[in-house]
């Protein structure tokens, strides 16, 4: 009985968080809610020159030797976000004994396609450099992204020419992840987006699903099954079934409770119960074979 009322209190405070995330700022109240005890944060370190080329790791508070490492990308239509605000996410995969990565990356109106691009490469590649200092494991290298940020590290995984301008190859991922991101959306739909990609002349190379090859990394890509900003049949359905034929590892999952937004937040500890995302990421990396 003790067992009901606490899965009935859990599920009452996830639909009343829900209508609270509906009415404020999502990111600072996740954030409020979010305990500290179980990482250690070194924010501010600096992977370029400009002021957006920064990221944060969050080391596990009791991390072993060699941890698995995720290098997250925040989503924002390209023109918005800061590292600072997913600090939800940071605690989750650190929770779960991984070095988490979240890197800033300029944006529009500073940067167009692909220079923000660039950017996250040389994220990753500051990463694959430096993360044996954090206790991670650049043998066991991830990426992960929500919405845009999953178009930037689907791009990473599958455009081996982005990361080569860093100084690395997809092969040096272990595999990556998307969360709603977009990775077939020409023509442009959305006017935020449109002069990030140039548009109405978008380049086809800037598809992600226009990259895939049998030499891409595992995928995990989950999505909302009633996301209205980003089609999840087009595209995580789309990039799912190119990247079998092409005979790449991939798992797709598809969720009903959450939405495009809430998709990420459900890695925040309040909101883990609308559909088990933290286990599916932590399950991937944790049983990814190695190429």
């Amino acid at each position: 009985m003790a067992g009901f009322f606490r899965q009935g209190f859990g599920a009452m405070f996830g639909g009343v968080l829900l209508l609270v995330l509906s009415a404020c700022s999502p990111v600072k109240l996740l954030n409020a809610l979010t305990p500290d005890s179980t990482f250690d944060k070194t924010a501010g370190i600096a992977y370029g020159d400009d002021p957006r080329q920064k990221l944060d790791v969050y080391v596990p508070r009791h991390a072993l030797p060699d941890a698995p490492v995720v290098v997250f990308f925040y989503g924002g239509s390209w023109n918005s976000g800061a590292r600072e605000d997913y600090n939800f996410v940071g605690e989750a995969l650190a929770s779960r004994g991984i070095v988490a990565v979240v890197a800033d990356y300029r944006l529009y109106p500073q940067v167009r396609y692909p220079l923000f691009l660039q950017d996250a490469a040389r994220a990753v590649a500051w990463t694959k450099a430096h993360i044996r200092e954090f206790s991670g494991n650049p043998q066991r290298l991830y990426l992960m992204g929500h919405s845009s940020g999953g178009y930037n590290a689907a791009m990473l995984a599958l455009d081996g020419d982005l990361l080569a301008a860093a100084g690395m190859s997809p092969k040096d991922l272990r595999g990556w992840i998307g969360l709603a991101g977009p990775y077939d959306f020409l023509p442009i739909e959305n006017p935020a987006v449109r002069p990030v990609f140039f548009w109405p002349d978008s380049p086809p190379q800037s598809q992600p699903i226009n990259h895939v090859s049998r030499d891409a990394p595992p995928a995990l890509l989950i999505a909302a099954s009633k996301d209205e900003l980003v089609n999840p049949t087009r595209n995580t359905g789309g990039l799912a079934h190119k990247l079998r034929a092409a005979g790449v590892p991939v798992q797709d999952f598809y969720y009903s409770r959450p939405n495009h937004i809430t998709l990420v937040a459900t890695l925040s500890r309040p909101l883990r119960g609308l559909a088990p995302v933290l286990d599916q990421v932590v399950g991937f990396i944790k049983h990814t074979p190695t190429q």
